[in-house]
């Protein structure tokens, strides 16, 4: 029996990527070949897990030489079905173009109506299951396949070269990691707050480790003037790559991180998180909360 070939589509960040990518542990395959379309540079989030997936990468912030390359893509592979999780307007048009004959998503904007023929009504924002379990449902209807009893989560493969901690003098479960920054799309603490949990930690001795790229400057300038200097505090913004960043997460004793991709790479690789949630329904851990092989530990933001 030939194989169904199946687009599975989610274009946004690191954190929503992780939620939608064990979806297709469900799928036998034996019966279905599957291609990831996934947002540019997050190929490399792909390529960590323990499964080998295949994938394309589109640049959503380039939209008509996005849709030209998805169009040619389209073109080659003769997909049976596609799923969009997450992605613009067009990419659902392309779909159409391409006369995919079963175009599956959640019906809600605009375009979902238009170019889509099998969608799903969901209200995520009402946030009463995980986001895995909305693309779980989402796989389940188009493809009428049974979800199994253990819901699969995003593994990722622990590393085995050690070289940036060995470059800044870590030890494995001899530090935390703190990661303050992210992308603005939820409540996070205020930098007092990240200052004083360092306090209390570096008091226990504790050694810190300080994650964030450059886009996190806002979450890090007072954190960074009360601890730059700190002998136990290791600065590393804007240092790592990404497998550098999943080497010192591995090895952390714990990480702390509001909603956002650092708390989920660091669950999918086994860490123990302790994530900073809103209570804003829309932002709550219930949706986002990060799935892994290690202990979750949700810390819910004061709202006066």
């Amino acid at each position: 029996m030939q194989k169904k070939k199946v687009l599975l589509i989610r274009l946004d960040k690191i954190g929503d990527l992780i939620c939608t990518l064990p979806v297709d542990q469900v799928l036998d395959e034996n019966l279905y070949d599957i291609t990831w379309v996934v947002q540019k540079g997050l190929g490399r989030v792909v390529d960590l897990g323990t499964k080998k997936r295949r994938y394309i990468e589109l640049d959503k912030n380039n939209p008509k030489e996005a849709a030209k390359v998805l169009r040619n893509f389209l073109g080659t592979i003769y997909a049976d079905v596609a799923i969009s999780f997450q992605c613009p307007w067009w990419v659902n048009y392309e779909l159409l173009r391409a006369r995919i004959p079963i175009r599956a998503g959640v019906k809600s904007q605009w375009h979902s109506f238009l170019f889509l023929n099998k969608g799903l009504r969901q209200k995520r924002s009402l946030a009463e299951k995980h986001e895995f379990e909305y693309n779980m449902e989402l796989v389940e209807k188009t493809l009428n396949v049974t979800r199994p009893g253990h819901l699969p989560v995003f593994e990722i493969k622990r590393p085995i070269e050690l070289n940036i901690l060995d470059k800044n003098k870590l030890e494995p479960k001899k530090y935390i990691v703190v990661h303050p920054g992210m992308m603005g799309s939820a409540l996070n603490w205020p930098q007092s707050e990240y200052i004083a949990y360092i306090k209390t930690q570096l008091a226990a001795g504790k050694k810190i480790v300080i994650t964030g790229t450059e886009s996190d400057e806002d979450y890090l300038t007072e954190i960074r003037k009360t601890y730059l200097n700190h002998q136990q505090v290791i600065w590393l913004q804007s240092k790592l790559n990404m497998n550098e960043l999943v080497q010192v997460l591995a090895n952390a004793e714990f990480v702390v991180a509001p909603s956002t991709g650092v708390a989920h790479l660091a669950a999918s690789v086994g860490t123990p998180v302790k994530a900073i949630f809103s209570p804003v329904r829309v932002h709550h851990p219930q949706r986002w909360a990060p799935r892994g092989p290690g202990s979750i530990e949700i810390w819910m933001i004061r709202v006066s």
